[in-house]
């Protein structure tokens, strides 16, 4: 079965609660059983001392026997619920009290309550600690928790106190004369960590709802919409560009809703684009094969007479080279597109490619009657680029300029330089394009003419290669136009670092009124 993931996202968010609660429970029980065993360790060293100053030390210069001995251990036994050993030097058990068991069977209301009557001895006691361990240290203060080598049936909490005493007799300080065992249950201790365990478990689940609340409403905000755009991607994916996501939201997602809509939109044109890629290329084939064709049969069949072929050969040649033109043209943008251009970069001067350029266009321009300026802003005019590939830029945008510039207006060829960048832009006075149309221009087979009535030598590719061999340098090109007033395309190149230098100036290099 599939999981969403929403499903995923309450799977791990519960394992993380469980897991950290589970780790957080463990530490605090940890400690609090840790701490509570050393409080109650200090404690019964303290009451040990305690039961050694006033009566052991009786009982060391003979003041006290065994039987009374442990007739006191008796009432300490009682107040601290605990079983008392006290082992001579030898490891012999000298009077112990004994308040687990039998012994104390008058108070087994109490100790009921208490937790202490589930705790037995299972065998009697002995009369050397040696007994049941040759290795026990008398003379260290320790703790140990279990059974106390099986004697008792449940755990124990074990505290070997040493004692000390003073022989004034003998004049002997600190003089060992054995040990104090006392042994208490360790219930309370248990209790007190499941009390613990309960006080955590309540507050976790309460967490773990309230946890789960806000992820319902994470959810609400998140996972929600990236189903709806799951579901809208899917869609588009069939073809079904026109639905639309409903995420209007200002953050990331709505931004992707935006980005989804806005690519839906363009993949809706993407048929018509086609359409009209094939209608263009199909006009632009078609035609001069008409042409071709119709010469060819009227030169066959002798309605063009031989004195006249010579003339209808030429249009057929001229045609030709249009289509060879057009073929070109698109094997050198599919090669451009794919593999990028294969750049030979040189330092050349950008002024001599411009003028060089220009001198190709003096016969359209005289006869249009379209002027053509160039002011220089730079005073480093010298570029590292592709010299060819360059010129063929400056060659089809001046082209284009120059084909929607109205007779008697003018084109500007404006060289600037920012930092390390020449900054080149060619402006007309032509009819503009609105905005759809500035988007288009970069299209392979584009004309900004559905008639085909002003352009029908253009085969619709000189711009899309201009961008790619300026995208290949590493630089850019962008084109900004109104209607009826004029279009401006800039593009940058990088300076040679040895730089030429020109002064700034304005030249008219193409003036048809002066007939240049």
């Amino acid at each position: 079965m599939q999981h969403s993931l929403l499903d995923r996202i309450y799977l791990a968010f519960l394992l993380i609660l469980i897991v950290s609660f589970g780790f957080l429970i463990f530490f605090i029980s940890y400690f609090t059983r840790k701490s509570l065993i050393n409080e109650k360790k200090n404690t019964i060293t303290n009451e040990a001392q305690l039961i050694a100053s006033q009566a052991i030390s009786s009982y060391a210069i003979g003041n006290m026997n065994a039987e009374e001995l442990s007739n006191y251990f008796n009432y300490y036994a009682e107040t601290l619920h605990s079983d008392i050993w006290y082992l001579d030097e030898g490891g012999t058990l000298i009077a112990s009290a004994v308040y687990f068991g039998t012994d104390l069977a008058s108070h087994d209301d109490e100790k009921a309550s208490s937790g202490s009557a589930s705790i037995s001895i299972l065998k009697n006691l002995p009369s050397n600690i040696y007994e049941l361990d040759m290795a026990y240290d008398l003379h260290s203060n320790y703790y140990t928790i279990g059974t106390f080598y099986g004697i008792y049936s449940n755990n124990v909490i074990s505290v070997n106190t040493p004692i000390t005493f003073t022989d004034y007799s003998e004049r002997e300080k600190n003089k060992s004369i054995g040990a104090l065992v006392i042994h208490t249950s360790s219930t309370d201790i248990n209790e007190a960590l499941r009390n613990i365990y309960t006080i955590s478990f309540i507050p976790c689940l309460i967490i773990i709802v309230i946890a789960f609340a806000l992820l319902q409403i994470i959810s609400f905000k998140v996972i929600r919409p990236i189903k709806k755009l799951a579901e809208v991607a899917e869609e588009y994916s069939k073809g079904d560009f026109d639905i639309k996501t409903g995420v209007n939201s200002k953050d990331e997602i709505g931004q992707l809703a935006t980005s989804m809509e806005f690519m839906a939109s363009e993949l809706s044109k993407l048929e018509e684009y086609r359409h009209e890629f094939i209608s263009n290329i199909s006009h632009d084939f078609r035609s001069p094969l008409t042409s071709i064709r119709g010469y060819v049969t009227a030169i066959q069949d002798g309605t063009i007479p031989p004195d006249r072929q010579d003339r209808y050969l030429g249009i057929i040649l001229d045609e030709t080279n249009r289509l060879t033109k057009l073929t070109q043209g698109l094997l050198d943008l599919n090669r451009l597109e794919i593999y990028g251009p294969y750049l030979t970069l040189s330092d050349f001067d950008f002024i001599d490619i411009v003028k060089t350029t220009l001198n190709t266009f003096e016969i359209k321009c005289i006869d249009k009657n379209v002027a053509i300026y160039l002011n220089n802003h730079a005073e480093a005019t010298v570029v590292t680029a592709d010299k060819t590939k360059i010129q063929q830029v400056v060659y089809n945008l001046i082209d284009n300029a120059l084909k929607f510039t109205p007779a008697g207006n003018n084109i500007y060829i404006t060289i600037n330089e920012r930092s390390d960048k020449l900054v080149v832009s060619i402006k007309d006075e032509g009819i503009g394009m609105d905005e759809m149309t500035q988007k288009k221009i970069w299209t392979r087979f584009y004309k900004n003419d559905t008639s085909r009535g002003k352009d029908k030598a253009g085969t619709g590719l000189g711009l899309a290669i201009t961008k790619e061999i300026i995208k290949a340098h590493n630089e850019t090109i962008k084109v900004s136009s109104k209607v009826d007033v004029g279009s401006e395309f800039v593009f940058t190149l990088k300076k040679a670092s040895d730089d030429a230098t020109h002064t700034g100036e304005t030249q008219i290099l193409v003036n048809p009124n002066n007939q240049l």
